[in-house]
């Protein structure tokens, strides 16, 4: 008996050195092999038609606006500053002509350095410190996950491991549930109430349960990404790019599939999966040139909210053989990447030429945040510091460009800083609509500015605020104050002297950090609590990315989501 309870015990000890060995691995499998979506084959999407013949023409009749926002763009990706993917060799024409064609804000910034709450300030023109929409929602169990695929680069790059805060995890709204708050008042809500016909095409990422779907926050319809791969991972004309290197890319690559979803705001709501018809980024361009189509003649809000350029990494081939040979396969995936997204814009463009709406519709284009350190491409946001998930320049400097020809002249250029939270109020302004009385917008009218007057924003001292949690940036004037509470670290950049922020003057300049800590105090002193606990803190190099095995510099940032 005694023997076969030690072979017995042997056993157990063996099969669970095996288990610990191999936990990731394992868990990795669980993960894949997870309950999955039913996704049916493509189907047509029923957008609703305006009026076929079109109205008399009248004076100040309002412009049609669309919104085209790309995911992780970098800004050293696009051509306009003069840059381009791999070192200018794949340029961004379209981009760059709607650029040049009206007013570039150089610069310009995202809501903060993660997508979703970026996504809810130009939505809104209001930071998180009134809405609570803090973190960006992870699906179940990614912050576990990510927590222990991390450890062995964090440790190479001699970096403090990730903290998984399982208690705020389990106190969490399950992830459908974490949306913008219903009460909170939308551009799409502005605008559909002073007649536009408000259309949403692709990521949404403010909620996915019944009250935070974009249909019950101003849209009348929603193509959904409904999950996110760009074409399924075994289809012929997927080449794809995994990263081994990175835990979000093994998450993703575990639990993404090629899915949509259509709401109708007439309708009740349902979640009736079917696949694209066709690579992610053509697929919702298809679809928003038949969008343009059905409203020209009425106004419409188009908010085109691309996937591309976020992980995982999948190009077509065509796109992929067209960019060349570029190296590593990694960079030649992301460049076909932005070719796609840079003809998106192009044929976005064409169409309004096509139906003889460009001269009274008003095109943005921006990104949610800047480049991200995960992907391994070191060049995405040159010449800045950063990447995103932190408050550095390259994680929030974002292209912003504004065409419309009827009012905002050709070849505008403001220096004038700005960022997400001044999207409503401009367009708000652009459409000769009414903000909400009873709340405070953060944002500014830029309409002034594209226009090209020499005028000044009247924002409350001059400053610009950031924040993740204990993470907490302001901008006022051209100095720029970094806290790091966690951390018990600062830094204090001249931006008008040091525009990449390479020396920290927190040490030598301490009335400028004193006088901006005030502000900093001052814009939370009263702030809404995060409407739900984050459950990681990561740490972030802030000058290499993951592909690399040490923190250059030593700089890092933690994040909490």
């Amino acid at each position: 008996m005694k023997r076969i309870f030690a072979v017995g015990l042997v056993v157990l000890l063996l099969v669970g050195a095996f288990g610990y060995l191999n936990r990731k691995a394992i868990i990795l499998s669980l993960v894949t092999n997870a309950e999955r979506m039913v996704v049916e084959t493509n189907r047509p999407v029923a957008w609703d038609q305006g009026p076929k013949e079109p109205k008399t023409a009248v004076p100040g009749a309002p412009p049609n606006i669309i919104v085209i926002l790309a995911d992780d763009l970098g800004i050293n990706d696009i051509s306009t500053f003069g840059g381009g993917v791999a070192n200018g060799r794949v340029p961004t024409p379209n981009i760059d002509r709607l650029a040049a064609d009206g007013a570039i804000f150089a610069n310009s910034y995202s809501g903060t350095g993660t997508c979703a709450p970026s996504r809810a300030m130009l939505m809104t023109g209001r930071y998180p410190s009134r809405t609570g929409f803090e973190f960006t929602p992870m699906p179940p169990g990614m912050g576990r996950i990510i927590s222990m695929f991390s450890e062995d680069y964090l440790e190479e790059a001699g970096l403090p491991q990730m903290v998984y805060n399982a208690g705020g995890d389990t106190n969490r709204p399950h992830y459908i549930d974490m949306g913008l708050p219903p009460e909170e008042v939308t551009i799409a809500e502005i605008l559909k109430a002073s007649g536009y016909q408000t259309v949403h095409i692709g990521k949404w990422h403010l909620g996915r349960n019944g009250p935070f779907r974009a249909v019950r926050q101003g849209f009348d319809e929603s193509l959904l990404m409904a999950n996110g791969l760009y074409l399924p991972e075994d289809h012929p004309d997927a080449v794809n790019a995994k990263l081994e290197f990175d835990p979000i890319d093994r998450f993703l690559w575990a639990r993404m599939q090629f899915a949509a979803d259509f709401d109708n705001a007439s309708e009740p709501l349902g979640e009736e999966y079917f696949e694209p018809a066709r690579y992610l980024t053509d697929y919702w361009t298809d679809e928003s040139l038949k969008v343009i189509e059905a409203n020209r003649n009425r106004p419409f809000f188009l908010y085109l909210a691309h996937w591309g350029i976020h992980t995982p990494l999948q190009a077509t081939r065509e796109d992929y053989e067209a960019v060349g040979d570029i190296r590593p396969h990694r960079l030649r995936v992301y460049a076909a990447m932005v070719r796609a997204l840079d003809r998106s814009v192009g044929r976005i463009m064409d169409k309004l030429e096509e139906e003889g709406l460009a001269d009274n519709t008003i095109v943005v284009f921006s990104s949610d945040n800047g480049g991200a350190g995960y992907i391994g491409i070191p060049e995405v946001n040159t010449p800045y510091r950063g990447w995103k998930i932190t408050l550095f320049e390259g994680g929030i400097r974002v292209p912003l460009f504004v065409k419309w020809p009827a009012r905002i002249p050709a070849g505008t250029v403001i220096e004038e800083p700005v960022a997400h939270i001044d999207v409503l109020p401009t367009l708000t302004a652009a459409a000769n609509a009414t903000l909400p009385q009873d709340r405070v917008i953060d944002g500014q009218d830029l309409m002034a500015l594209a226009e090209g007057e020499t005028t000044s924003l009247e924002r409350a001292d001059d400053a610009l605020y950031w924040s993740s949690g204990f993470y907490k940036v302001v901008r006022a004037g051209d100095w720029k104050l970094h806290v790091n509470e966690r951390q018990q670290r600062a830094w204090l950049f001249d931006l008008v002297n040091d525009p990449t922020e390479q020396t920290n003057l927190a040490e030598t300049r301490p009335e400028k950090r004193v006088e901006l800590e005030a502000l900093i105090a001052a814009h939370w002193a009263q702030a809404r609590a995060p409407l739900y606990p984050h459950s990681v803190e990561t740490s972030i190099c802030i000058d290499s990315t993951m592909a690399q095995p040490s923190c250059e510099r030593g700089d890092y940032v933690i994040w909490p989501n």
